[in-house]
């Protein structure tokens, strides 16, 4: 047998060799076989590199996380999708080679064609695919759609099970707000979020616990909305465990062009601490930020900034600059140390593809464990910041008050879920990209 293209049937027939620590697949418990859980997708699309793809490829074959070649453990057994663009769609191919079937509602996905819930846990995957903006700019992805048909499905079978929402809960914060306060009342576990904050960070850095932070900034280089989701979960995810833990926002504003320069220059954010994180993912002096421009495919997006104010008095800013969709990184000052601290979010080969593997990871620990490994608290935190945002640019870059963001939480120590650099040594940059459900590449013999 090739070890260059082994699937997941043939891995796991051979999987004895490795231990179970090494495989993460906890299907031996005391001595006897352990029920492998099983799992509906819901979905919005499943193209090349959708999120779909990208997470779910995760669920169907061994992947690489740490450096370990890891079982999910889990089984995907069917799936809703809610739309199937011509020429590109590779859900019904999918459902062929791995043996699960696509139902044409959520509720029967769910149900597995019956009339109770039938399934261990549920992704809702609502990102990409054909849909309308709102007038700020928002994508209006079905997301609260999503989540209460799912909903109706556990009321309805008088029972829950762990439930993952890809990205922010919605486009709207009263939408966001009521998914999170169902989920408490009817105790789902629930988990959401970002892939970035489980990157490698490059260099090491680790926040010590309880620090007052004084300011923060992070930057991406992607789109408006989307890409802001991001660095917001970025931001949240290094801030969360200062002293006190979060306390939730009082106010934000987004600002683009010149303005952002202008409100560096009256020190309403620090351009030294961008200055940091630039050289962090750079490694290198980048000259004027006003100056940083790159090459990109179509057209420069403006420099634009969203400035955050915490109830606790913290200061932070998401800054966008450059074009490179693959930079995230981060910089912050602590109380009483005048050297910044910085690092960046190294995403490994195959452009963001293999971000999704520790998030994959985490959601498969969050399906066994029937706990999220991190509060969903900081990506309801993040939703109502994204949406204070876009309020920002629409009404002319307005200041907008949030007294609504009392979003108060302890974090969590979610080490285990990150990757730190090992799979990098395996999966390299010199490995071609695979299409199709091939998330480890080309194996190691």
């Amino acid at each position: 047998m090739n070890p260059q293209n082994l699937n997941r049937r043939e891995w796991l027939a051979t999987a004895g060799a490795l231990s179970l620590a090494a495989c993460g697949d906890a299907r031996q418990v005391g001595g006897t076989e352990a029920k492998r859980p099983r799992i509906a997708a819901v979905i919005t699309e499943f193209t090349h590199r959708s999120h779909a793809h990208v997470i779910l490829e995760n669920f169907l074959e061994p992947y690489y996380f740490n450096g370990k070649l890891t079982d999910s453990g889990i089984d995907v057994v069917s799936l809703y999708v809610d739309q199937f663009p011509a020429d590109r769609d590779m859900a019904r191919d999918v459902a062929k080679q791995y043996g699960f079937k696509i139902y044409s509602t959520i509720a029967e996905a769910l149900q597995l064609g019956g009339t109770e819930l039938a399934v261990d846990g549920v992704l809702s995957i609502g990102e990409h695919g054909n849909y309308s903006k709102t007038d700020r700019g928002a994508i209006m992805y079905p997301r609260k759609r999503f989540f209460d048909e799912i909903v109706a499905v556990f009321r309805h079978s008088g029972r829950v099970v762990p439930l993952f929402n890809d990205k922010h809960l919605s486009y709207r914060w009263d939408w966001a707000d009521e998914m999170a306060r169902v989920a408490r009342e009817l105790k789902i576990p629930f988990m959401a979020g970002s892939s970035v904050p489980l990157a490698q960070r490059r260099p090491p850095l680790e926040l010590p616990d309880q620090a007052v932070i004084e300011e923060a900034v992070s930057i991406h280089s992607g789109p408006p909305e989307v890409y802001d989701f991001h660095g917001l979960e970025v931001l949240q995810s290094m801030i969360e465990a200062r002293r006190g833990g979060e306390t939730g926002v009082s106010e934000v504003q987004l600002l683009e062009g010149d303005a952002v320069w202008q409100a560096a220059a009256e020190g309403r954010w620090s351009y030294s601490l961008a200055e940091a994180a630039m050289h962090a993912v750079t490694g290198k002096e980048v000259g004027r930020l006003q100056d940083f421009i790159e090459p990109a495919d179509g057209k420069q997006h403006p420099v634009h900034a969203i400035l955050i104010k915490y109830r606790d008095g913290l200061r932070a800013t998401v800054l966008r600059i450059g074009n490179v969709s693959t930079r995230w990184c981060f910089a912050c000052r602590l109380a009483g140390k005048p050297e910044p601290l910085a690092t960046s979010f190294y995403v490994g080969p195959w452009e963001n593809r293999n971000l999704f593997k520790a998030l994959s990871h985490a959601i498969q620990t969050h399906i066994r464990d029937k706990q999220a490994p991190y509060p969903v608290e900081r990506t309801l935190l993040v939703t109502g910041m994204l949406a204070a945002a876009m309020d920002s640019r629409f009404e002319q870059h307005k200041l907008i008050a949030t007294p609504h963001l009392q979003v108060t939480y302890q974090p969590r120590d979610y080490r285990a879920m990150r990757e730190m650099g090992e799979s990098w040594k395996i999966i390299t940059e010199e490995m071609p990209q695979p299409r199709g459900i091939n998330p480890g590449g080309p194996r190691r013999k």
